[in-house]
């Protein structure tokens, strides 16, 4: 009988512990589910990440990403014949980037919100694998003299010796996914995370940061541009979720 007064005792004076330090901001939980949107110096992307508390001050992270990147050196114009406006293109670009990264870090907290109307700030780290995935970024042509149709890169354009085709605007996302092409590689980032969602229980945060990426390989983007294996960018995250 005093066995079972004394967890109820203790586990009220847990509960009592938890409810004074939620009211003074501090975030007591097991875990999180976040999703953001991400959008960087290179590129954009969603994310979703899930964490794990191990202290009140620190959690494990385990992070699951997918952007688009692009060259610096990339804008868009459109294609024009005759007079007439087709579709936007890319000039010289030979492929689009896109990267599925899947990382682990850790997250510490450096000021809590002091009460439910502050802002909790976080320094995390984390890093992890990459799976790029590079899809030709094909061109549709059009021939002025037989008018036959046919799709190819700029790398093909530059060395073909066809008379009279021309580029009517690019094929399009879904073109091009049967070429796919898989580069690995691995990922890091350091960031700071700014909470001031006003309820304890939800996250709404923004996030800035740095992230490097490298690639057993270099990533052909641009034709005619020197390629690289090596990406550095700083980027901004929107994140929203829940704590349990």
């Amino acid at each position: 009988m005093m066995s079972k007064m004394n967890k109820q005792n203790a586990k009220r004076q847990r509960m009592n512990n938890m409810l004074r330090m939620e009211e003074e901001g501090d975030l007591i939980f097991n875990k999180h589910s976040v999703f953001g949107i991400r959008l960087a110096t290179d590129g954009y992307g969603i994310w979703y990440e899930k964490g794990k508390f191990k202290t009140p001050s620190r959690t494990v992270l385990y992070e699951f990403e997918l952007n688009e990147k692009h060259d610096p050196k990339e804008h868009h114009i459109s294609a024009t014949s005759d007079g007439i406006n087709f579709s936007s293109v890319v000039p010289y670009k030979l492929n689009n980037l896109y990267e599925f990264k899947m990382a682990i870090g850790q997250q510490h907290l450096i000021g809590g919100k002091g009460n439910k109307n502050g802002v909790a700030v976080t320094a995390l780290y984390a890093g992890g694998v990459t799976i790029g995935m590079l899809k030709p970024y094909l061109l549709d042509i059009q021939n002025q003299i037989t008018g036959a149709t046919s799709r190819k890169t700029f790398a093909q354009m530059a060395t073909d010796t066809t008379e009279g085709d021309y580029i009517t605007g690019a094929s399009g996302f879904t073109v091009g996914w049967d070429m796919l092409s898989i580069k690995p590689g691995v990922n890091a980032k350091q960031a700071m995370r700014f909470d001031y969602g006003r309820l304890n229980q939800t996250v709404t945060a923004i996030e800035c940061g740095l992230t490097e990426e490298y690639y057993f390989g270099t990533i052909p983007l641009v034709y005619m541009v020197k390629q690289h294996a090596f990406f550095f960018n700083a980027y901004v995250s929107i994140l929203f979720g829940s704590r349990k």
